[in-house]
Parts: structure tokens; sequence; C-alpha cells
């Protein structure tokens, strides 16, 4: 297989970030931001549905699920409205369907389809090919040999669209997977499984077979394109762009494509060579920013403290440039280790006496992520507001409402309310749990209860860390209300929403989740909220504070304020996590391949950031948080 593929193969576009390739097997394109990659795969698409169609009168489209793919579905169909792309001449096939899955599942990937695109344009039914995942098992073979017929009758497929799992797998091609095999059943893989366990509300709830299409049969597409958008795909993206070709990353055999490309955001690149240790590959500019990265990764590479690094330590790791910059390390470091203290934060050096609104896209995110800043930024007398974005229901155990409904049974005499009221409403909430399967839509009172579960949670952990209840305020967003886990777009309700909290507020500081591992988006869609929210106020922009989520701190380089804590303040933090019940023991969307609750993952990465922060040499300190000032903000800012 060619180490490159040929320049035809390589994106290129406007607004992409660029660098040395020389490492990279595959034609890669990065851009800033996931919303990016939308237009730029549309744009691909829409070019070669009217190429193919104007030249045989037909195109062919191989398709992908997942929640990677949406937002080019959703470009696709405003593009179809707006004339700019006819999909009668379209003939698509999808890669994969779960097995066995009934069509009219919430699961189902052919419902996924329908209901995202094709129900949307204006393709013909027929046209429409998806594998069949309530075929018999004694016919599945047949239904296999019968899909790869379709797809050479209709020509072959002229552009595929492909997503990559954690495992590398495309397709459901898990690892060991041949680069000749064709359209068949596959068992999945434990990490695939797990990967979609929240969509399951559950790991044991999701099949552990599955029909793809084979690497062969995808390798057989005219162009292919590899779209990855999150830190979380970081890991397997390196290893498919840059690694050898190996059946235990079916991804990489797309190096063998002579018309293949990935396209990423910055957040799936940020393993890559070119992103993350540019300098190893040409020479590079030494802003104030790439220098503290190349020098703290120095730091780490030889296990020093910052102060402690010898012009040997430079030499030995590619960074003589740098070194001849300066002329001695002393200066180097000088300079870099004042950046890491400056960086430091204790109350003193928070703000005090302003307005603050904190944007919750879940109501735990506030707590989970700022749990310690928090509690200081309310000793400093500031007014703050915490604005909890979704109403979190679908991530509440059925479990948590029984036990509830019990509570207020047992107590209906007490609190003077009806209990026979109450145990009707049981009954019908325990008849409708029978009925439904895992994933099922919810009744609308169970919907409410799960709700008001979270809110009540909600409230209970900002008092915990000094907080007056009332400075809760719960939007409920609309496009969280699907019931299920998938959620509509963000629409100008929702944004009217968050200006109007905006407009009431009137913050100096906010804060949003900048979080970019969500496994199901709702953080992304919740800063999108803000971020357009922001753009049509009228008052005077506030600071945005980004901080993370339940998955990652971020790192020390790319932070730009580390709030300290102390022993006892991690402590308190970790105790308002727990006021979040619905969410111990056992969270329903725990995210990623770590079996810790939430508060053991907070407590591990405050921790490891301080202890971080001390192996480079700076202060030591019991635990830290990180936040990063969003100086780019709003259009128009």
């Amino acid at each position: 297989m060619p180490a490159n593929p040929p320049a035809t193969a390589r994106p290129v576009s406007r607004g992409a970030i660029e660098g040395p390739h020389e490492r990279e097997r595959i034609g890669t394109l990065v851009v800033p931001d996931h919303d990016d990659l939308a237009a730029l795969l549309a744009d691909r698409i829409v070019e070669t549905v009217r190429r193919e169609v104007a030249a045989k009168g037909r195109c062919v489209l191989g398709l992908a699920t997942g929640s990677t793919p949406l937002g080019v579905y959703r470009e696709l169909i405003r593009r179809h409205r707006a004339g700019e792309v006819d999909f009668a001449s379209v003939t698509t096939f999808n890669l994969d369907e779960y097995y066995p899955m009934p069509p009219d599942s919430p699961h189902s990937y052919r419902r996924y389809m329908w209901e995202n695109f094709f129900a949307h344009v204006n393709i013909k039914p027929e046209s429409v090919h998806i594998p069949d995942g309530s075929t018999p098992r004694e016919r599945l073979a047949e239904q296999c040999a019968a899909y790869e017929q379709a797809i050479v009758q209709a020509g072959g497929i002229d552009f595929q669209l492909l997503g990559i799992g954690k495992s590398g797998h495309i397709g459901f091609n898990e690892p060991g997977s041949p680069p000749d095999s064709r359209t068949r059943l596959v068992t999945l893989d434990t990490v695939t499984r797990r990967d979609a366990a929240a969509d399951f509300f559950g790991e044991d709830n999701v099949p552990r077979e599955a029909i793809t299409m084979g690497v062969a049969t995808i390798l057989q597409a005219r162009e292919i394109a590899l779209i990855a958008t999150g830190e979380h795909k970081a890991d397997v993206v390196r290893r498919a762009v840059e690694g050898e070709p190996s059946p235990d990353v079916a991804a990489t055999f797309l190096q063998g494509h002579p018309n293949a490309a990935a396209y990423l955001d910055l957040a799936a690149a940020a393993e890559l060579t070119r992103i993350k240790t540019p300098w190893l590959l040409e020479p590079v500019e030494w802003t104030p920013a790439m220098t503290e990265r190349a020098v703290v990764w120095l730091a780490e590479q030889v296990g020093k403290a910052v102060l402690k690094l010898t012009a040997r330590d430079y030499s030995e790791n590619h960074l003589s440039p740098l070194l001849a910059k300066y002329g001695a390390p002393g200066p180097v470091n000088g300079i870099v280790f004042n950046r890491l203290r400056d960086k430091i934060r204790g109350r003193r050096k928070l703000p005090s006496r302003q307005r603050i609104l904190v944007f919750s896209p879940h109501p735990d995110d506030d707590v989970i992520s700022m749990g310690g800043i928090l509690r200081k930024l309310w000793e400093n007398e500031n007014a703050i507001a915490v604005a909890y974005m979704t109403s979190g229901n679908i991530a509440v155990f059925d479990h948590d409402v029984q036990r509830q409904l019990d509570f207020v049974e047992r107590a209906a005499e007490t609190l003077g309310i009806d209990r026979a009221a109450v145990r009707r409403v049981r009954d019908a909430v325990e008849a409708s749990f029978e009925r439904k399967g895992p994933g099922g839509i919810d009744l609308p009172v169970v919907q409410d209860l799960k709700r008001m579960i979270r809110e009540a949670e909600a409230i209970s952990a900002l008092e915990s860390v000094g907080l007056p209840r009332g400075a809760a305020r719960f939007l409920n967003l609309p496009f969280y209300r699907t019931g299920e886990v998938r959620k509509h777009p963000i629409g100008d309700e929702d944004v009217a929403l968050v200006r109007a909290l905006l407009e009431e507020v009137r913050p100096d500081l906010v804060f949003v989740a900048g979080d970019l591992s969500d496994p199901h988006g709702t953080h992304r869609m919740c800063k999108a909220a803000v971020e357009r929210a922001l753009e049509g106020y009228t008052a005077t922009q506030p600071q945005v504070w980004l901080y993370r989520g339940a998955w990652q701190e971020w790192p020390i380089t790319q932070a730009d304020v580390l709030v300290p804590l102390s022993q006892d303040e991690l402590r308190a933090k970790i105790f308002a996590i727990f006021k979040h019940q619905s969410q111990k023991d056992t969270a329903p969307f725990p995210g990623g391949h770590d079996d810790r609750e939430f508060w053991q993952r907070v407590e591990a990465r405050n921790v490891e950031t301080a202890a971080r922060a001390d192996r480079l040499g700076l202060p030591e300190y019991f635990a830290m948080e990180a936040y990063v000032v969003d100086r780019d903000g709003p259009p128009g800012r």
C-alpha cells in the first residue's frame, strides 16, 4: 500500500488547518470546528450528484449513521429545499444495521435514515437500500449476497460516507476484519457495544451482531470520505491516518484507496503529529502559545520541571530551533514558567461582586465541572445564576421514579393528599414500564416526574456548594424534549429562551460547557444555543469562560485559568455531586470506556491536573480545576 495517497486524494478547503502531511497516509483535512465539516461534505456530495447524474443519469451514494453524519444530512436537506440538489436520480446503500433489529425500532438504522434524511428529500423509496435486520437467520447469507449484487447492478458506489468507531471499525468491520471481506453478519466488538450502550439504555440491551458491508465492498467506492469529530476519536484517528495498515484497525485499509480522505475537526485531529507536535515535522513560528506547548511537552518527555531543562534536553528532542531563538535554556524556561504560574488563580484573584451566569447542559454538569470555583465565586460576593439548559430526564432510571412514587404514596396522608389518586398514577406508570422496551419513550407524566427528580437534585447540589436555591433556573430547552436519546436541532425557540435569560441577568461573566467528548452532542448543542443567543444580545458582551464536562479536563497548555482546590474543597465538591442520586452508582449515560462514577473521574482529573502542574515545577496544590477564556466569542464581539 502506498505510504502517501495521490495528491488528488488530499482535500483542500478555505479555512482548513494546514501543516506538513508526510506522516499522514490518508489525505486529511482538518477544520477548526465540527460544524464546518457538514458544509464541506455537503459540497462534495452535491458536486458528486450533479456530476454523475449529468454524466450517466444516476448517482450512487453510500451512507453512514450515528451522530457524526447528522449535520451532513441536515445540510443536504437545506440545500435540497433551496433547490440546489435533486435526489430523484440518486440510489443509496447504507453501511450496516444491527441484528436482529425490527425496522420500526427507535434503534433501527432504517428508521434513523428516514427520520433524519430520506423523508425530507425527493429520493424514491425503491432507490433506498438498507440491510434488513429483521431477516430470518437462515436467509441472511442470501440477503447479504443480494445486497452485494444490488450495488453492482446500480453501477457501484460513487461516493461513500464513513464514520469511525473507537475500535477503528468502518461500517461494523471490527478488529480482525480481512481486506477482502464482503457484506455479512458480524459479531460486535466489546468496545463497539459499550459505545452504543447509552443509545440502548444499557450494554445488555445492545445487539451482539450486525449486518455490515465488508471492507472490500467499501474500498470499491470511487470516492471515500471518513468523517470524525471530537477528541474521543483522536487516538483511533491517529492510528487510522498515521499507523501501519492492519486488520486490527479496519480504517487503516483506506490508506490503499486512491481517492479516500479524512475530514476531521480539530478535536479529532488532536493526536496527529502536525497538530500535536508540529515542530517535529517542520520549522514553526515560535509564538508564546507554541513555545509553551513545546516546552511543556519537552519537560514531560524528559521528566523534568520546566526550570530544570537543559540545552541538551532541547537539542536531543528536536527543539534546537527554539533554543537558538533564545540563545540559552534559561530565558525560555523562565518565560514559560511565568506563563504557567500566572494561570493559577486562588479565590482572591477570581472575579468578585459581578453578575455571573453559569450554563449547565444537564442538571449536574455545573457541580461536576465547577463545584470548586462556584463556592469561591459565591464567597467573593458575586451574584450567580445557574441555568440548567435541559431537563436531563432521559438519564433517570425507571426504578428511581418507582422509588419516589412509593415515598409519595406512603407520605400521602402526612402531606394531606389523596393516596388513592397517587396510587392510580403509580399503577399507570408501572404498567407503562412493563410495556416499554429499552430506550422506549416514556409517558408524558413519567417524563415530567424524571425532570422533577433531576431539578430537586440540582437544587440540593447548589445548596451543598453554598448557593441559595433561588440561583437555579430551569430552561428545559425544547430541542431536548424528544423523550429519546436523539434530539432535535437547536431552533429559534431554544435560542430565544437563552437570550431572554441573558437579558434578565445581564451577566459580566458567563460559563459555558466547552466539552469535546460529550457522547451524544448535547453539550455541543447547548454551547451553540448560547453562542447564537449572544450574537443577538444587545447589551455589553460578557466574558465567556469554557469548562469541561464529565469526561476530561482542559490540558494545562490549553487552559487560561487554573483554580486550586484544597483537599477539603475537593471533598465538598464531591459531596455536591453525590446529591445527584439518580446519577450515582450507575449512571444511564456514563460515556466513554470508564466504569468509574462521575465523582471518581472528577477526583482523579482534578488531582492529576494539580500533580501535572507540580511535576512542571509549579506550586503544589491538592487539586485543580481548569478553564479556557473564550477570546473569540460570537461574531461581532
